[in-house]
């Protein structure tokens, strides 16, 4: 068994080169986000991974094993629950109602320009279908939002990789005790959604 104890994010700083020659292990993502287990990889050997606790493995990633082998993983196709927007019916906006609601239910959830993927659950697929969204099952790769306050070496990668650009990500988010501030504009039927 090759044992693991080390994971290089998206494979920053290693030779493309490098990672082409290297084996690949797909992983789903009940598997990604354990920090200990084992796999296959596409050259047949066991992998022991053995990772800090609280790391999550990502697409992309590269697993490092003890004798310096690389193993690139892959997020394995999974069943999930793909939402969308009613063109008919609704707006994009919709979406972005529908992550609220998922997020305040602490789902999983990966967000995309057009769609929503979260873990199949038929609870919250009823409760989507309400809010006039088009769910439906398919097998896709997983790869849910970290959270805002995640750590680890993939936040620690998120922040670096916003301050290369320079953004400046002080904003002040104090509109809400405002009191000149209102939302009681009429907006139609989903004028209770309107939070902050």
């Amino acid at each position: 068994m090759l044992t693991i104890n080390k994971l290089v994010p998206k494979g920053r700083g290693l030779a493309k080169v490098l990672l082409k020659r290297a084996a690949t292990v797909e992983l789903d993502w009940d598997v990604r986000c354990k920090s200990r287990f084992d796999a296959t990889d596409s050259s047949g050997r066991t992998l022991g991974v053995f990772l800090p606790r609280g790391v999550v493995v990502r697409g992309g990633d590269v697993l490092v094993g003890e004798d310096g082998s690389l193993v690139v993983v892959q997020a394995a196709p999974q069943p999930v629950m793909v939402v969308r927007h009613c063109a008919e019916h609704g707006s994009p906006h919709d979406l972005l109602r529908a992550a609220y609601h998922l997020g305040n239910r602490h789902v999983q959830l990966e967000l995309q320009s057009d769609r929503l993927l979260l873990e199949r659950d038929h609870v919250l697929a009823d409760m989507l279908r309400q809010m006039h969204l088009l769910v439906s099952d398919e097998q896709a790769p997983f790869e849910p939002e970290a959270g805002a306050y995640a750590s680890g070496a993939h936040a620690a990668h998120a922040h670096d990789h916003a301050h290369d650009h320079g953004h400046d990500h002080k904003h002040n988010h104090e509109h809400s005790d405002d009191p000149g501030h209102e939302h009681s504009h009429d907006h139609g039927p989903h004028d209770g959604d309107h939070r902050h």
